[in-house]
């Protein structure tokens, strides 16, 4: 067998192809190589196809944020309901222990009446929503095959999504006409308990007010006290008296220093004093912070949306505006409708049993099927 310069060439390629995988897996562990090639395929992701944006880059940069709040938040949601059922109560105690007394003295017939039916209508009001937001589902889409429309498929669910329907990510499911999910109440704010929830944030805030306002005096009261009691805390409990005064018998005998009188106030009294200022301070910053909540969720209801449809709607708005096209909310069906199905109000007297009352109603219609394009007549004509 002869050897020339091909057959030396095809023997330096193998020796190469040999080697070089060798070499490869001697110079970097196999962890790294790992790591790196998950590395590059998460950077040529970024920019895999013309859909991808900026939105989609934030979002696969912060989804470990996103879910260690999603852990964080649904493994402390029955703290946070606790937490505000211990800041009610509370109050209640404070109310019923000192500021009852205070107002069955001082008050006429007629201002006790006030303060009785308005503070009981105003605690029914506030336990009974808030035990309903918590308690009620919010509504889920069906879960077996049937012949109910859906706009989309959801991506974590693989499951229909009909019309206003999302995807939480705490829950772990999908939500009928989701707003959004609130750790104070442990829930999603869905189709069938965001009217208990709104009615509890409207009772809650009108609650915090009431407390502010009639409290505003004996909050001056009681921490003018306090101050007052701190000064009477630095004069020492005796005085010592000597040279003289011993002998002209300022005091009796054996006696060396002059005792001051005993404090006008007591222990009972600090605390009277301090929780009056504790309910004040809490009641009146609960008032600012969920009363501003409050507004914001009116004015989506006005609109007809929710939380979540707002952003979708103002993208929306501004990608038609860019094509000289107005967007239009297909599910604002004006105003009053838009109140009057939120509520379920069917009729006048509704407004009274349904919206100035506790009422268990559920909502018109079955969160599956919407009613789109504005419309010019009443959808429940009252």
């Amino acid at each position: 067998m002869r050897w020339g310069p091909s057959s030396a060439l095809h023997l330096l390629r193998c020796v190469r192809l040999r080697s070089c995988p060798r070499r490869g897996r001697n110079t970097l562990p196999l962890w790294i190589r790992e790591i790196w090639a998950y590395m590059r395929l998460l950077v040529q992701s970024f920019y895999f196809n013309s859909l991808t944006d900026s939105d989609v880059v934030f979002d696969s940069v912060f989804e470990p944020v996103f879910w260690t709040v999603d852990y964080v938040t649904r493994w402390f949601g029955t703290l946070f309901v606790w937490l505000v059922v211990i800041l009610v109560s509370s109050i209640l105690v404070i109310c019923y222990v000192i500021l009852l007394p205070m107002v069955l003295k001082t008050y006429s017939p007629e201002g006790i009446a006030w303060h009785l039916c308005y503070g009981h209508w105003n605690l029914v009001m506030i336990v009974f929503h808030y035990y309903k937001a918590t308690t009620t589902s919010p509504g889920y889409p069906p879960t077996e095959k049937n012949d109910s429309p859906f706009v989309s498929v959801c991506k974590r669910c693989i499951m229909p999504k009909p019309a206003r329907t999302h995807h939480c990510g705490i829950c772990n499911r999908c939500i009928l006409r989701m707003d959004h999910h609130c750790p104070w109440l442990n829930n999603c704010v869905g189709y069938l308990n965001h009217r208990y929830f709104f009615s509890f944030c409207v009772a809650l805030t009108l609650g915090c007010v009431y407390c502010s306002i009639s409290g505003r005096d004996l909050f001056l009261e009681a921490y003018n006290a306090i101050e007052s009691f701190k000064h009477l805390d630095v004069v020492k409990p005796g005085v010592p008296v000597t040279g003289m005064g011993v002998l002209i018998g300022l005091l009796p005998p054996g006696q060396t220093n002059y005792q001051t009188p005993a404090p006008p106030y007591t222990f009972k009294d600090k605390m009277i004093h301090k929780s009056i200022i504790y309910m004040w301070v809490l009641t009146s910053t609960v008032a600012v912070a969920l009363g501003a909540l409050t507004i914001w969720h009116a004015v989506l209801i006005t609109r007809g949306e929710t939380s979540i449809e707002r952003h979708i709607n103002s993208k929306e708005r501004k990608r038609l505006a860019k094509r000289g096209q107005v967007y239009r909310n297909p599910f604002d069906y004006g105003r009053l409708n838009n109140w009057k199905y939120f509520l379920g109000v069917e009729k006048r007297s509704h407004w009274l049993t349904r919206v100035l009352l506790p009422s268990g109603h559920t909502p018109p219609g079955d969160g599956l099927t919407w009613d789109i394009f504005p419309v010019k007549k009443d959808l429940i004509p009252v």
